[in-house]
């Protein structure tokens, strides 16, 4: 293994950074779970539980059509942009800019022409309620494709805060007020409205990342004339496409089955508490910005126990914001839920037990970008189809038989196989223990020996 080992000062220099970008990460994605949050407060309050239930049963529909839209080349272009900036193939980084925006403009309008045909065609011969908002939602997929693909490639070529701050901060607080002015003029607020702002506030943040992203790329890149390699990217593509899907698919599953089977009111106070348990995950998902690459650099190196000390700490890091998040969820559930209005207490006994499968999965620590960051991704796809396979069966049986309640059982417990079937893959393959209780039982074995 070849090792490339810069000087001090570059190092220094290079960490100094990366704690600098690391910190504006932080705060950005701070803020934008906070409005992001905020966002469905208001949305639910405004519209009542039907009209908000309809409104996530489209934004969920939209997310999942994304994945094709996409077709895998957001982590592509993060991945290799970040590859030919080091090694300053402009050539190649010019064409993988240029051919995965025009690739996916063409996908994610073919993906929308073929969702609306199947919309009309099913509306034609068994007329249902979502077609209409369904339709208008049908424009969140180029948007949210460009909008994730504008995202990775401003991460690939160091500029986070361009990165999140469109998505994450312009795009909440442009719906806000754009909701907001519109319930004040018709003193109400439809399904169809709210999708609409949405689309149009999402728009206007992907303009503005696209206009400073432009310029920052021809400003500090080499202007050269485009190279492709069109098959390499697409082949990996395919392989981050599968990933990813699965994982969308595991999280949206649940909200559209609800929405399909039980209707919108149940859509709408079932959407309340899976935003609402999504908060215990919060400090995974931060942490793991910060810890992901240390993980491939180590690795690389091959210092399994610098890894796995990381790792334990880390863990730890994780696991006991996690523990005080949910039990405030699981003891003030229904005060919680009641920001969203009295009807969404319903979903009381729905919430705390997705609180404990999002708990266990901070109990298992960072998994998923373990198995990523190491290069055992092909391994860990196999996880992810299974668990996304085995959430929809289990949904389909539960929710005709237990309702809502069914779906955040099956939701919860595919949550938890998930990350502990992952914990013994990382274990078999990476080499080190990724669960908490592991360096919770080492420290106490060391506070004894102390003692004795």
């Amino acid at each position: 293994m070849t090792q490339i080992v810069g000087s001090t000062n570059e190092e220094n220099l290079n960490l100094g950074v990366l704690a600098k970008e690391t910190g504006i990460a932080l705060v950005i994605q701070f803020g934008g779970i906070i409005l992001t949050y905020l966002v469905q407060v208001f949305l639910a309050r405004w519209m009542g539980r039907t009209e908000y239930g309809i409104y996530e049963y489209v934004i969920a529909w939209s997310v999942l059509l994304t994945i094709p839209a996409g077709l895998g080349l957001p982590h592509t272009v993060l991945r290799f942009v970040s590859e030919y900036r080091v090694k300053e193939e402009w050539g190649l980084l010019w064409g993988i800019v240029r051919s995965s925006w025009l690739i996916t403009i063409l996908a994610s309008l073919l993906v929308s022409l073929l969702a609306a045909s199947v919309i009309l065609l099913l509306n034609y011969y068994y007329p249902f309620a979502y077609a209409t908002p369904l339709l208008i939602g049908i424009g969140f997929i180029p948007l949210r494709a460009l909008v994730t693909l504008q995202l990775e490639t401003a991460r690939a070529a160091k500029y986070l805060t361009l990165a999140y701050v469109p998505s994450l901060i312009i795009w909440p607080v442009l719906l806000i007020c754009g909701a907001f002015l519109v319930l004040e003029i018709n003193h109400f607020l439809t399904e169809n409205l709210a999708i609409a702002i949405s689309q149009i506030a999402l728009l206007v943040a992907i303009l503005f990342q696209l206009g400073l992203l432009l310029l920052k790329l021809n400003q500090e890149f080499v202007a050269s004339k485009p190279v492709y390699a069109t098959r390499e990217w697409l082949g990996v593509a395919l392989i981050l496409s599968l990933q990813y899907a699965s994982v969308i698919v595991l999280s949206k599953t649940d909200t559209i089955m609800v929405g399909s089977i039980l209707g919108a009111k149940e859509a709408g106070i079932y959407a309340a508490a899976v935003k609402t348990s999504e908060w215990v995950s919060f400090i995974l998902i931060i942490i793991n910005i910060v810890a992901a690459p240390s993980f491939t650099t180590l690795y690389a190196k091959g210092d399994i126990e610098g890894l796995q000390k990381l790792v334990s700490t880390v863990a730890l890091w994780i696991f006991w914001p996690s523990v005080v998040i949910s039990l405030f969820l699981i003891i003030f559930s229904q005060p919680v839920l009641g920001i969203f209005g009295s009807e969404f207490v319903a979903a009381n006994w729905e919430l705390k037990i997705l609180v404990l499968g999002q708990l266990i999965n901070a109990w298992c620590g960072s998994v998923g970008y373990l198995m990523l960051m190491t290069g055992y991704q092909n391994k860990s796809v196999v996880v992810c189809v299974c668990a996304t396979i085995v959430n929809i069966a289990l949904n389909a049986i539960a929710i005709p038989l237990l309702g809502v309640l069914g779906a955040a059982v099956a939701t919860a417990f595919t949550l938890a196989m998930k990350n502990i079937w992952l914990s013994f893959l990382v274990a078999k393959y990476v080499g080190v223990s990724p669960l908490v209780f592991r360096e919770l039982f080492r420290r106490v074995s060391s506070k004894s020996e102390v003692g004795t």
